[in-house]
């Protein structure tokens, strides 16, 4: 199911990212794809509360950390870039929560 919000249907995630020739396509294709279906599962399940949306923020952080096994450690720019569009996630769907607990349980 694609992205049905058009703001974040039309946005770059990890633009930051893509613009540094530094970091691996195929790291930054993988975050991407883990911040999409992060914006299908808010779309579909539709958290009513901190605890929903913390869970789905949770088990997306937790795939960046996988992410981190793959590719060793995510540096200062990337981790600055993927915690920025976790908050434009949650600020375009309305969830007005603190952003480090969303991903508190990050090791990047």
């Amino acid at each position: 199911m694609p992205i049905a919000d058009p703001t974040l249907r039309a946005h770059t995630f990890l633009a930051e990212m893509i613009a540094d020739s530094y970091f691996p396509r195929a790291l930054i294709a993988d975050g991407q794809r883990i911040l999409v279906e992060l914006c299908e599962a808010i779309e579909r399940e539709r958290p009513a509360d901190g605890e929903g949306i913390y869970a789905l923020t949770r088990a997306a952080t937790e795939r960046f950390n996988e992410l981190c096994d793959v590719y060793e450690e995510i540096e200062t720019a990337a981790r600055e870039a993927i915690a920025g569009d976790f908050d434009r996630i949650l600020r375009t769907y309305g969830y007005a929560i603190d952003l480090e607990e969303a991903i508190s349980d990050r090791d990047w």
